[in-house]
């Protein structure tokens, strides 16, 4: 099951900045836990570490979450959402706990045994810091989400045919087929092939980001590779192992176009 992702690394750090600024803030004002036992100074002093704590946490995850990320080629799913959070806690209790015992109660006589401090203070105050988490992180996908639709494009269908409605950089290249196109376009790691009712001069008048090739082609310069020229004729390779043709007539523009766009 797919669940909402944003893959730029700004809004983590934005997050993580957020969650060491909500950690003081909530530990200061509402003292919970111990904190009360602590004068103004300590608070001033040791609260930070907890905010600390959680927002450097979070940042360990970083690594982690994008090279899960790409095992996945670009998808993120409900379970590697539960197994970041399984991870963070983990990460974080270690960081929290050499944090109370190295510098909050360092040389202390009878600091907290290990069990009390996960289950009757860490895991209490995780459990407020992970509906923060959780609510920032489905929130910044959603918008990325949102993101990725409004930049969408549409392939309409003549009459009641059926369109396609998808982002510019999935289209590999659109190929005329009598009164109808074939569009073949990245479907996540798949590539996929669809036929649509329509004429490829309104495929280019629509979206002037394709490119002409030929008579019968358009492609996406997003995927260009390299040029082929094999007994007299060229082409060009797209990813994904396809060749498109390039005639004569389009050549010169095309190349004019792809020096451009690839440098």
């Amino acid at each position: 099951m797919n669940y909402p992702f944003h893959p730029l690394l700004k809004s983590h750090l934005l997050l993580a900045a957020f969650l060491f600024t909500w950690i003081f803030t909530f530990l200061y004002l509402t003292e919970p836990l111990d904190v009360n036992e602590l004068s103004s100074g300590e608070k001033l002093s040791y609260l930070p570490l907890y905010g600390l704590v959680g927002a450097l946490a979070y940042l360990a995850m970083l690594p982690f979450q994008y090279w899960l990320l790409k095992r996945r080629n670009g998808n993120w799913f409900l379970l590697d959402e539960f197994i970041f959070f399984l991870v963070f806690i983990v990460i974080g209790f270690l960081l929290a706990r050499f944090v109370y015992l190295y510098i909050i109660v360092y040389g202390e006589p009878n600091p907290y045994s290990l069990g009390y401090y996960l289950f009757d203070l860490y895991l209490p105050a995780i459990s407020i810091v992970l509906p923060i988490i959780l609510i920032g992180r489905w929130g910044m996908g959603k918008y990325h989400e949102k993101q990725l639709e409004d930049r969408k494009v549409e392939i309409k269908g003549e009459g009641n045919y059926e369109g396609l409605r998808l982002s510019l950089n999935d289209i590999i290249c659109v190929k005329s087929d009598d009164n109808y196109i074939e569009v073949t376009y990245v479907s996540g790691t798949l590539v996929k092939k669809q036929l649509i009712r329509g004429k490829l001069s309104q495929i280019e008048n629509d979206i002037d980001a394709l490119l002409r090739t030929h008579r019968s082609f358009l492609i996406n310069p997003h995927h260009f590779l390299q040029w082929k020229t094999e007994q007299g004729k060229t082409s060009i390779e797209l990813n994904h192992a396809i060749f498109v043709p390039v005639s004569k007539t389009y050549a010169t523009a095309l190349k004019s176009h792809l020096n451009f766009t690839t440098n």
